[in-house]
């Protein structure tokens, strides 16, 4: 669960592969003319606007050749009431900023969809009476920014709510209907088996309501995870389940689902690297899945030396990166090219006679004194270890003894 998107801090030219591409024409005064191939929105990255040291998105378009950004979270306000806010503080109805952001990104040929929901606050399912006032609510928000495509982020405590997980699913259902072309995806907790005991209550939701989304996406982080192995093994075990579910075959489950990755340190101190990151991608592509994205752009840089691998931020990645190496990723999985004039990290120069150690392995069992090579360094175990990847930490495990 993405726990850090609620709780820290309240254009080169591409070829695209437009599958199902919608035509949906926005007649709102958000300057929208028509809408991007649902790739795209399928492909779209977290980002927070008003929250966590919001990063420009015209920079990233320029340096990645990004066309959609997730925007989240729309919430309940805090103060109570079935009306849509950012974050819980700021009113959709007399929203500014936001819609400053919308308007950049759309000058410059891109698109955003909006996320409901999160790790957090209070959601509108939870307190709208019923699925067309939660739909009401959100048609607000659809309407305001001339939305083609939304997401409906169903975490805790929300997806604990039999009530309120109806009232997301009716209104995600009646917002489909009443906006022909409308990409949505549904988003929840990951586990080694898929999806857990809630997760499975809100498929069946669906099908107890006969709504089928673009995806079901799940988030394979924060839940003893560690690197892509562990990610698509839980892909593989949630197309499972989407076939029992729905009486789906393997192609149209795969098609009907979605992946949403954390960049770097998750919340619970895994990591998932740019190799980890082309690791699902392939797996994603491969089996004509429908969603590829990940939480999130505010997070998609290099933190301090100081800070790096030490602790999960909501403004870096705690791993090493260019910026926005991640969201790379997510144009790649448009179907388009991402520029490649962004320059790579200058390596540590390598003293002479400095070998490298066996590569570290996920498997291996380490103990004090064993030495490993990791991204072009060596490390040493300082006691006991088996699945920790080494990274430089007063209170870690592994000793960086440099470059190698």
């Amino acid at each position: 669960m993405r726990r850090l998107r609620a709780c820290l801090g309240a254009a080169a030219a591409v070829g695209l592969a437009a599958a199902g591409t919608t035509a949906l024409v926005a007649g709102s005064a958000s300057g929208a003319t028509s809408a991007l191939g649902n790739r795209w929105y399928a492909a779209a990255p977290y980002l927070m606007p008003l929250d966590n040291d919001p990063p420009d998105p015209a920079a990233i378009m320029d340096a990645t050749g990004l066309k959609a950004f997730q925007l989240a979270f729309v919430l309940a306000p805090n103060g109570g009431g079935c009306s849509p806010t950012w974050g819980g503080t700021a009113a959709v109805s007399s929203d500014t900023a936001v819609q400053s952001v919308v308007n950049t990104i759309r000058a410059k040929g891109g698109d955003v969809s909006v996320s409901i929901g999160g790790y957090g606050g209070t959601k509108l399912g939870q307190v709208c009476s019923d699925a067309a006032a939660t739909a009401a609510a959100y048609q607000q928000v659809i309407t305001k920014y001339g939305l083609h495509a939304i997401d409906f982020d169903l975490e805790e405590p929300e997806y604990e709510n039999t009530a309120a997980i109806k009232n997301e699913i009716g209104a995600a259902k009646i917002l489909q209907q009443n906006n022909p072309g409308l990409y949505v995806s549904v988003t929840t907790a990951g586990t080694a088996d898929g999806t857990g005991w809630f997760g499975k209550q809100m498929l069946l939701e669906a099908k107890s309501q006969g709504f089928t989304p673009n995806n079901f996406s799940i988030m394979p982080f924060d839940g003893g995870f560690n690197g892509a192995a562990s990610q698509t093994g839980a892909l593989t075990n949630f197309n499972q389940i989407l076939q029992s579910t729905f009486g789906w075959d393997q192609a149209t489950a795969y098609a009907h689902e979605g992946f949403s990755g954390m960049n770097g340190r998750s919340d619970t101190g895994e990591f998932f690297t740019q190799t980890d990151f082309q690791t699902v991608l392939d797996y994603a592509t491969g089996h004509n899945m429908d969603r590829f994205t990940f939480w999130s752009l505010n997070r998609d840089r290099q933190c301090t030396p100081a800070d790096n691998g030490g602790r999960t931020s909501g403004t870096c990645s705690s791993v090493a990166q260019n910026s926005w190496d991640f969201a790379k990723y997510s144009v790649k999985f448009a179907g388009a090219t991402p520029p490649s004039s962004t320059p790579t990290p200058t390596p540590t120069p390598t003293p002479p006679g400095t070998g490298c150690k066996p590569a570290w392995s996920s498997t291996a069992v380490y103990t004090t004194g064993n030495e490993v090579s990791y991204n072009n360094h060596n490390w040493k175990a300082k006691w006991w270890t088996q699945n920790e990847t080494p990274v430089a930490s007063d209170w870690g495990v592994w000793q960086d003894e440099g470059a190698c």
